[in-house]
């Protein structure tokens, strides 16, 4: 009895780790959503028609400065939204000039290529240089 009961749990063990593989296998088509941060500045991605490219920067909209998008050449990409602030100190109120994130979020509609480009800027300010800038090669297939 003890023998059967052992030859079961190797089976079941066998057939729990093929159906773990089979849906590991099923998941690692391409994701819905490609992440990027301020370590991708100057690359070139790549997307399908469908995914969404999330954009998540450090800001401090406390001190006035605001990633903005600038450059928006062709029309493959839709912009979902404004961008959201999270705050990087949990506490309410959060303690005067706590910084975050800004992050942006892009449908990619229609195939193209193009240059995506944010500036870290206060919006008044006309003629001063952004503090930072942010770009990216996005092509959509």
């Amino acid at each position: 009895m003890l023998k059967k009961f052992k030859e079961f749990t190797v089976r079941g063990n066998i057939i729990a780790v093929l159906l773990a593989v089979l849906v590991l296998a099923a998941g690692c088509g391409r994701s819905t959503e490609i992440k990027l941060d301020a370590n991708d500045n100057g690359r070139q991605i790549e997307l399908e028609k469908g995914q969404v490219l999330v954009i998540t920067l450090e800001s401090n909209p406390t001190t006035g400065y605001r990633w903005e998008v600038v450059e928006f050449e062709e029309p493959i990409l839709q912009q979902m939204g404004e961008a959201e602030f999270k705050q990087s100190d949990p506490r309410e109120p959060p303690p005067p000039g706590t910084g975050g994130w800004e992050t942006f979020r892009f449908e990619a509609t229609s195939a193209g290529q193009m240059t995506l480009k944010l500036v870290y800027h206060r919006p008044w300010e006309e003629g001063v240089d952004p503090l930072e800038t942010f770009s990216v090669q996005v092509v959509v297939r």
